[in-house]
């Protein structure tokens, strides 16, 4: 490889066959050199699990013919992925890590289930600047050509301007025409929620069974968060810190009687 290019690696959460990760690797590519480390098999909302229990497999693969980058299909999971390119499967430290692109909206608390923004925030752990990318469209026909615009800026904006320390980019694109998005907007995460219920059902041995379904609720009616730029046409941009200390609540607790 080339080391005066940019070394990027590039992973998700849907599969190293999925559309979405393959139109991000044809976007990285025109950035440098790209490994790609992908879960082998869907591991969409693992969030940040590791693999403890069981063996790892990674096996080079080829599946665009012609790709200039090297590609390994992994049996764990996203955050696997990431930690198994870095410590065993690179010759160096990558300059970026890319994540996605996400079949589905990352948006608001679904980051905190997100596969896709895990793998993005345990690269930025070890000071790799990094971005998820997801589009609000879960279908596997999903166009990406609109996206691939804007995806190409924060790429660029990233290597060229780099990241504050502890932070990663969550970027979600709406689903729409390249002529009907409006623009960028960096904004905070909304404060949502899933309104969780679970569908019970009995199977023919006579056993229950559930699948989790549920509705998702914004209470948040500002105008400065991801899901109202989303709803309103914008591609969504929110810092994501790893530092997971409620710093503002440090002072209140110390008045506890400890």
């Amino acid at each position: 490889m080339n080391a005066k290019k940019p070394l990027i690696l590039v992973t998700n959460d849907d599969g190293i066959t999925a559309p979405g990760i393959r139109a991000l690797i044809e976007i990285a590519t025109t950035f440098g050199d790209v490994v790609v480390v992908a879960p082998d098999a869907p591991q969409s909302a693992m969030g940040h699990a590791i693999t403890i229990n069981d063996t790892i497999y990674c096996n080079s693969i080829i599946i665009d013919k012609g790709a200039p980058q090297k590609e390994y299909s992994c049996s764990g999971t996203p955050v696997d992925c990431v930690k198994i390119a870095i410590n065993e499967l690179l010759d160096r430290k990558p300059d970026m890590c890319l994540s996605g692109v996400n079949h589905g909206s990352n948006s608001s608390i679904n980051v905190i289930y997100s596969g896709t923004m895990s793998a993005a925030v345990e690269a930025g752990t070890v000071g790799i600047p990094s971005i998820g990318f997801s589009l609000l469209d879960y279908s596997l026909e999903a166009d990406f050509e609109p996206a691939k615009k804007y995806i190409k800026l924060m790429i660029e904006k990233c290597l060229t301007q780099g990241l504050p320390s502890g932070v990663v980019l969550n970027v979600n694109i709406p689903k729409l025409s390249e002529e009907k998005i409006k623009g960028i907007k960096v904004c905070r995460q909304a404060d949502a929620y899933w309104q969780e219920k679970f569908d019970k059902r009995t199977s023919p041995l006579g056993k229950d069974y559930y699948w989790l379904t549920g509705a998702f609720i914004n209470k948040d009616k500002g105008e400065d968060t991801d899901e109202w730029a989303l709803a309103n046409g914008y591609v969504s941009v929110v810092p994501v810190q790893f530092d997971l200390t409620a710093h503002h609540a440090i002072k209140d607790i110390n008045t506890w009687d400890l």
